[in-house]
């Protein structure tokens, strides 16, 4: 379907005002915001790791809010168990037939909270839902409202008490994200701007979950010139024959790549990709699909060392076309 150039505009001008919104409660981590928008409207997932208290949680939540979708929370715990995610059947007496109790996962953005602190068994109750956007119980199958996003947190996982991701879980988040600490001031506005209240509770809806849906439809009319696709393969095909590397990337980070930097130069005020939108996107998007090797990570080397050397060893496309 092709979207008249008023509309994109009206699309990018909304995308805007979400931005702007959730930046009145998560000071300072522009890149983390645009990044959480992004994986919105390309309809993927984010997986948020950092270390705790540095607003993993709250950026979930202001995106929740300021789209005006519904929402739900999942805490995940050892305990927690995988019907505890995607709802149960239960015996109604009166009709005589089994009915299905939705789980919260039967939502539109689902936080999941400390995900790597329930077990693999727990953990793959998602593996569904990211990718088809359904789930299964007891034999029946439920589609998931749309639209449809898991934003999980994480704590490193050299923190006591967690569980690492298979490597099937993480190949389904779009991106991941790292807030890392505020600067000094920043810390200081954090406080002041919480001196009354959190500013979390006056954040108010800025967009319809009609009006995301149809700036997902939006971007597909940005345009990408056929060297970048071939840059964008490249690269992901790299990360699987470095020597470094014990798993690279799979195609879905191919797929994530091109429609990431379609949203990005979309926010950006672009209708055409830019070779800096797909090394911009690189370590977001490919860092947590890569597996070191042994050796590798007893030399201390990075998931994002690894991309940093790729992008190096691969000449970037010049002259590209910057529309059909």
């Amino acid at each position: 379907m092709e979207i008249k150039l008023e509309n994109l505009e009206n699309a990018r001008s909304k995308v805007q005002q979400i931005i702007e919104n959730i930046q009145n409660v998560i000071i300072g981590k522009n890149s983390a915001v645009e990044l959480a928008v992004v994986t919105l409207i390309c309809q993927g997932h984010a997986l948020i790791e950092d270390v705790p208290g540095v607003g993993k949680t709250m950026l979930a939540r202001s995106l929740s809010k300021s789209i005006g979708c519904d929402f739900s929370r999942i805490q995940f715990t050892p305990d927690l168990l995988p019907s505890d995610i995607t709802g149960v059947s239960i015996f109604n007496q009166q009709t005589g037939e089994f009915q299905y109790k939705p789980g919260p996962v039967v939502s539109q953005l689902v936080l999941a909270d400390e995900i790597n602190r329930a077990t693999p068994k727990t953990q793959s109750a998602l593996l569904e839902a990211m990718d088809e956007r359904q789930v299964t119980v007891e034999g029946n199958t439920y589609k998931l409202p749309r639209p449809f996003i898991v934003m999980a947190t994480q704590n490193p996982i050299e923190y006591e008490g967690t569980f690492p991701l298979p490597e099937a879980q993480l190949d389904r988040f779009f991106l991941k994200i790292s807030l890392g600490y505020p600067s000094r001031q920043e810390e200081i506005d954090i406080v002041e701007n919480q001196k009354q209240s959190h500013p979390i509770e006056d954040l108010q809806e800025v967009a319809s979950d009609k009006e995301i849906t149809e700036i997902q439809e939006a971007i597909r009319n940005i345009y990408i010139d056929d060297r970048l696709k071939e840059y964008i393969v490249e690269a992901v095909e790299m990360t699987r024959t470095h020597e470094d590397v014990a798993l690279g990337s799979s195609p879905r980070g191919s797929i994530a790549m091109f429609n990431g930097a379609k949203a990005l130069a979309f926010i950006r005020g672009r209708d055409f990709i830019l070779p800096d939108d797909i090394k911009e996107l690189a370590n977001p998007i490919l860092s947590h699909r890569i597996v070191l090797s042994s050796p590798a990570r007893m030399r201390g080397v990075t998931s994002n060392d690894i991309i940093d050397s790729v992008l190096s060893q691969i000449s970037v496309p010049g002259n590209v076309n910057l529309g059909r």
